[in-house]
């Protein structure tokens, strides 16, 4: 396919053709291999060329007037070297009141709320219509509001993302698997309606909050603002605040946990698959600060993950998820041997404890089992007492009440709780009751311990599903703290009432951060205690397919895996330790849809925020990035120092406005319209826009769009055309096609810009940038036109574009084709078109190749899907299933073990498939730069059979080069070069080393681990399914068998 204004033509005459092919039989491979092409004629071609194309990116981008003026303002103008520590420990005070105005925010709440409960007096008949947030607004056939659900008004609020919410109340969600009118419930809603006032003075003080909230430790979330939820397509909503980060996280101080699992005979069927739901309730409550192991035992041990024998592992989220994954494999059989089990749990947590690596604070054994036929005091006594430093909680599994009273004393006697448990629906109920013994001490206490979570998304929450695609998922960190009773008569049982908190999305801190201040390629960011980042500009939430979505599974992201060039973490570890300092390294970041790499060195400083376990980062690239250039202009009041310098280049950069409108007034410039978009930016962020089309006859409609996010200036980054521009030579043009997102790269524009420096001896930061969009074809046809002429005084040249003998692109100096012959390459990868050209070209040093690693990436994998397996895991499709399950043994009064058949084949036979899904990865690729040193080369490839030659030649002021390559002969032994990242792979030895692995981290420094005050004899009973909960049921199995 010829490209427009391609001087190939299809259609030459046979006569040529013949003539050509009676030359080539003549001549043979010998002639083919002495194709030459002469320098000088490319030479002239690229000059033409470049001569052409910079004259109209200068005159319409007006570039050289913008230099001009700035230069007539360099009087007025002080450049000064950027303090790298001065802007970080500022930034970090500016971070540090932002944050304490939050957490006041929440101690009010947790002041106002322990006084209401103060106040109240539990009354187990007290009827309170309250708003139930799934019920409000709803009525019955009759047109009447459901009780619960009375009328509450919603409108439409730009600070909540244009989502329906009540900005004068709040609303309450109780979980699916509790009865709204529940005494425990109903009391404290009533007195938790006191919050009311508070949510509202809390906004009125602090207008940046959002979401503000109390979680209950008896289950149900008042949220203000007000807003609807709505339940899934199973009518459920998978909500229950207790096990949410941030609820965990200040309910109760960070743990080491060994889990046994008894995987006995006796434990087959619907217990096993009891006990591993009771498993993955338990992961689900611990946190980044927490630490476990899985152990199943029967006459043997078997660690779920071999690889972790004899140590804990940190609670993140893929540390979870992988456990997760192999409680699938286990399987029950032989005899329970829970002493030898015992034992091991109890020297784990010694020897583990010594490291100096777990939470040093909490630590408990979780026992899983259908039963226990002796107390095992003589373990107790040889490792826990007197002073019962490790709890024991105890789950038994069934119905059978003849072990109850072995594994209650076990608990009771080492400060834990019992708890059984007879189906899959009372599970997560009763792994809850653990949190509330933990919490005792701190409760005791009266510490009302601060917390801040990592960043992470709430997906269930309802403003996390209403939000449309564009939005995107909000990350974010929550405060949080704990809310107790002050009843003096309940203190040595140290009641929890619950946890109050306020969202704090990550792009909230970006605000407080000058971006005008970092320089084109600085940047902030933000980690916490544990390295993992809160805001980092390289952090990707999203993965793209066809639509933006989001990651299955968000999971923290440590700063070692975005500044991965840090080998050896010394910048994570001083920051994880709260020092403050300075790092250098050279780094490769990737721009343009990660297919171009800067490579620059940064110099990073870094230092603590007070009052929150983060430590904030600044990155400056060494260079123009390190100063800062200050125009003298003054005014009154206000932002004083970022407003004087954009009035500053408001003043400068005003004349290009009229000079852009004389241009598109003049209708002799112009004429064929391939010049359509002209802009500047400055760097405070100010822009100009000038169009010299009508907007409806734009050929990229998107650029310079709210939606062309690499192209604007962002809270945390530079327009890349900016950040690319100040790379170039100054006086220099960068050309470029944009990337598109959608699966075939196709564009029809090109955009160049150019950087406009103040040169004062060695400083020279860059105060603006300008370019212009200008078509495709229009760009092309210049090409060609320049290829068309030749230096010889007979006007016949020795070569041309036109020849079948040679192929000519135009490439970017990252390889890429702006210009080729066949119009389907533009915008592909040079050497997936000529690897044997590119190879040369790398062996040469004209270019050269840079590793990227990606720790972000997703992966495509075949995985054996058994949806049964893995909806069991889920709560509520377990709770489902518990639901049929309960319903058939009401009717047939069978065993369990009988039942397990029908249960288990139900469940699992869906799936036992091959499905294709995406899982977290990590990629290594590459990216080409060219050697700026290398104005032009000539090279020859001896291929099997002939020898292919090439002229490569740098367009002036450019990033672009002119090759010209022998296309007779083909060299198609060189395969392709091809950008496809690659996944790396580990063996399963070095998989096991990297679950070892324990970076550096800081523990919190609060920890209530025990309290002498506190009273051990509130550990459990054995409830037995109450009629409420079977009540709770029926609407679910009505809906359940009428599918």
């Amino acid at each position: 396919m010829a490209g427009p204004g391609s001087p190939r033509r299809a259609s030459r005459g046979a006569s040529a053709l013949l003539a050509a092919a009676l030359l080539y039989a003549a001549l043979g491979d010998v002639v083919r291999s002495e194709q030459q092409i002469p320098l000088s004629v490319v030479k002239l071609w690229a000059s033409a060329f470049g001569g052409e194309i910079k004259s109209i990116a200068a005159k319409y981008s007006g570039s050289q007037l913008l230099q001009k003026k700035y230069k007539e303002y360099e009087k007025d103008v002080a450049i000064e070297e950027i303090d790298g520590l001065q802007l970080v420990k500022k930034l970090a005070k500016n971070m540090e009141e932002m944050f304490h105005k939050k957490s006041e925010a929440v101690r009010r709440l947790v002041e106002a709320a322990e006084e209401a409960h103060l106040k109240h007096e539990f009354d187990a008949d007290l009827q309170y219509e309250y708003f139930n947030a799934v019920l409000i607004n709803e009525r019955d056939k009759d047109g009447n509001f459901l009780e619960l659900g009375k009328e509450f008004i919603l409108a439409p609020n730009d600070h909540f993302n244009n989502l329906p919410v009540n900005i004068s109340l709040s609303d309450v969600q109780v979980p699916t698997n509790m009865y709204n009118k529940d005494p425990a419930i109903v009391n404290g809603v009533y007195w938790s309606e006191s919050l009311n006032k508070v949510f509202v003075d809390n906004f009125d003080r602090d207008p940046s909050l959002i979401w503000q909230y109390f979680g209950s430790a008896k289950g149900f979330f008042r949220q203000y603002p007000g807003i609807k939820w709505e339940p899934d397509e199973n009518g459920v909503i998978a909500f229950d605040c207790r096990n949410r980060k941030w609820y965990i996280q200040a309910a109760t101080s960070p743990k080491d946990v060994v889990i046994l699992v008894d995987v006995s005979g006796s434990m087959k069927g619907l217990r096993l698959t009891i006990a591993k739901q009771t498993v993955s309730s338990i992961l689900d409550t611990l946190g980044d600060d927490d630490f476990f192991n899985i152990i199943a035992y029967n006459e043997e041990l078997h660690y779920v993950e071999p690889c972790l024998n004899g140590t804990l592992v940190q609670a993140d989220r893929t540390n979870k998820e992988h456990f997760r994954e192999h409680l699938d494999k286990l399987f029950a059989k032989g005899i329970g041997m829970l002493d030898i089990a015992l034992n091991e749990a109890f020297n784990i947590l010694s020897d583990f404890n010594h490291t100096g690596q777990g939470s040093i604070c909490s630590q408990a054994i979780m026992l899983i089992t259908d039963g226990a036929v002796d107390t095992y005091d003589t373990i107790f006594a040889k490792y826990n007492w007197p002073d019962r430093k490790v709890r024991i909680f105890t789950y038994l599994i069934g119905r059978e009440a003849a072990f109850a009273d072995n594994l209650k004393w076990m608990a009771c006697a080492n400060k834990g709780f019992f708890t059984q448990i007879s189906t899959l629906a009372d599970v997560q109920e009763n792994v809850m009751e653990y949190l509330h013994v933990l919490s005792r001490p701190k409760v005791i206490d009266q510490e009302h311990d601060v917390v801040w979570t990592e960043a992470y998304i709430d997906s269930t929450l309802p403003q996390a599903q209403k939000l449309t695609d564009d939005q995107g998922p909000v990350l974010m960190t929550t405060v949080a703290m704990p809310v107790f009773s002050k009843q003096n008569e309940t203190r040595s049982k140290g009641i929890l009432l619950g946890v109050v908190g306020t969202d704090v999305p990550v792009k909230e801190l970006l605000k407080t951060i000058p971006k005008y201040k970092l320089g084109i390629h600085g940047y902030a960011f933000a980690i916490t205690n544990n390295g993992y980042i809160l805001t980092h500009p390289e952090l990707r939430l999203l993965y793209e397919e066809g639509k933006k979505r989001r990651k299955p599974n968000y999971s923290s992201v440590d700063l070692s895996e975005v500044e991965w060039e840090d080998r050896d973490d010394v910048l994570r570890n001083a920051m994880v330790n709260r020092k403050t300092g300075k790092f250098s390294m050279e780094v490769k970041k990737t721009v343009d849809k990660g297919k171009r790499v800067l490579v620059m060195t940064n110099d990073y400083y870094y230092t603590d925020i007070k009052g929150t376990p983060f430590s904030l980062g600044v990155a400056l690239s060494r260079g123009h990035g390190k100063y800062f250039f200050r125009g003298n202009v003054t005014i009154e009041e206000g932002d004083k120092e970022l407003i004087q310098e954009v009035l500053f280049d408001a003043v400068v950069s005003a004349p290009i406005e009229a000079y852009w409108t004389s241009l598109a007034l003049n209708k002799s410039e112009n004429s064929d319209k391939g010049v359509e978009v002209a802009f500047l930016g400055t760097r405070t962020g100010l822009s100009r826009i000038n169009l010299f089309v009508g907007a409806e006859q734009l050929t990229n409609q998107d650029f310079l769009k709210a939606g062309d996010k690499e192209n604007i200036f962002n809270a945390d980054h530079f327009p890349l055309w900016y950040r690319r521009a100040a790379e170039q030579i100054p006086g220099s043009f960068v050309y470029s096609i944009p990337f598109s997102t959608g699966p075939v790269n196709k564009s029809n524009v090109v955009t160049a810009s150019t950087s406009i420096q103040l040169l004062d001896e060695r400083k020279s930061p860059v105060v603006a940038a300008v370019g212009i969009q200008m078509k495709l074809e229009f760009f092309q046809r210049k090409f060609w036109t320049a290829s068309r002429q030749c230096a010889s005084l007979d006007g016949k040249c020795s070569i041309s574009c036109d020849d079948e003998t040679v192929n000519c692109y135009l490439i970017d100096n990252n390889g890429f084709i702006l210009v080729s012959e066949d119009y389907t390459q533009t915008g592909d990868f040079f050497g997936e078109i000529e690897g044997a050209v590119m190879n040369k070209l790398l062996t040469m040093g004209s270019f050269k190749r840079i590793t990227l690693y990606d720790y972000q990436a997703m992966c495509r994998a075949n995985k054996e899907s058994s949806d049964g397996a893995h909806g069991l895991l889920d709560p509520y499709n377990a709770f489902l299933s518990a639901v049929k399950w309960i319903m058939t043994e009401l009717v047939l009064f069978l065993v369990e073990f009988n039942l397990c058949s029908w249960w288990h084949s139900d469940m699992t036979a869906k799936a036992q498939k091959l499905k294709q899904t995406l899982e977290p990865c990590d990629t290594e690729y590459p990216a080409f730069v060219s050697e700026r040193t290398i104005k032009e080369t000539t090279g020859n490839i001896a291929c099997e059979d002939c020898s292919k030659s090439f002229v490569i030649q740098q367009i002036p002021s450019s990033n672009l080069f002119m090759v010209v390559v022998d296309s007779s002969c083909l060299c198609e032994s060189v395969a392709p070069i091809t950008m496809a990242p690659i996944e790396i792979r580990y063996n399963e030895s070095l998989k096991c080393e990297r679950l070892k692995a324990q970076k550096i981290r800081r523990r919190p420094e609060s920890c209530h681990g025990f309290h002498p005050e506190e009273n051990a004899r509130e550990c459990g009973g054995a409830p037995s399914l109450q009629a409420q909960t079977v009540l709770l049921l029926l609407p679910l199995l009505l809906m359940l068998f009428s599918r």
